[in-house]
């Protein structure tokens, strides 16, 4: 599987800061577009899973949205994803409303995540809750803060024993830095600010193992509880945590 960072097809950073949102709105385009199906041909023509980032994306009814694009080695799009926390004020996207876990054949499954998303812990819990063993945490950090997102990775990672790729785009756009973590939190690899390749190897296997025996073989929060544990109630949420459906792949109705 080859991952590139968001919106690395839509770049608009060679003009001035007021200007770049209209100019977004303008490369966006329909899934169904014939800019999506030549990206599928290229998956297939390499054989390749293929995320290309995200794209600017307009819906049927004329929404704007950031959308994270996961292709098959045939060059089939089998995954979309619309990016639920856009960096605001800065980014004018309208914020999507699913979760999106893509199984492949014998290489485990991978949650799509967009940059800001990795902030907000309900959002890689969710993705591993609903079977994830990796996620795919594609980013466009401009900013300073690429030092907490390293944090950020390592802690998504360990609290919920997953693989994190967060893949960010080099300088002298981006902070570059992307980096590879393992279902315990172990940084597989890093790369620097500039252009670069990062090979990892992500094994479902491992995830399982973890889960299984514990982080440092000690922490096993997915088998927290007992099933007549009584359910724990989250007010603030609206809802509350069930004993019975909290462990990956049992928390979809």
């Amino acid at each position: 599987m080859i991952v590139y960072p968001e919106l690395h097809l839509h770049s608009v950073d060679d003009l001035p800061a007021d200007d770049r949102a209209d100019a977004l709105r303008q490369k966006a385009v329909a899934l169904h577009s014939e800019f999506v199906a030549e990206i599928g041909r290229i998956a297939a023509e390499h054989s390749v899973w293929l995320c290309p980032g995200s794209i600017g994306e307009i819906s049927d009814d004329g929404s704007f949205y950031n959308t994270q694009l996961l292709f098959s080695p045939t060059g089939e799009l089998v995954s979309s994803y619309r990016k639920m926390f856009p960096w605001r004020p800065f980014e004018p996207h309208r914020p999507g409303t699913e979760f999106v876990v893509a199984p492949t054949p014998d290489h485990g499954s991978f949650g799509l995540s967009i940059c800001y998303d990795a902030w907000f812990p309900e959002h890689s819990r969710h993705l591993a809750w609903m079977g994830a063993d990796a996620i795919l945490n594609i980013v466009k950090t401009t900013s300073q803060d690429r030092e907490q997102e390293l944090v950020l990775a390592r802690a998504n990672a360990i609290v919920n024993q997953v693989y994190i790729l967060s893949v960010n785009c080099a300088g002298p756009v981006g902070r570059g830095r992307s980096i590879a973590v393992d279902p315990e939190g172990f940084v597989l690899g890093e790369v620097g600010l500039g252009e670069d390749t990062l090979i990892v190897r992500v094994d479902p296997d491992r995830v399982a193992h973890v889960r299984e025996v514990g982080t440092a073989g000690t922490n096993r929060m997915w088998s927290q509880f007992n099933t007549d544990d009584d359910p724990i109630p989250l007010p603030l949420y609206g809802g509350s945590l069930d004993p019975k459906r909290s462990s990956p792949g049992h928390g979809i109705p």
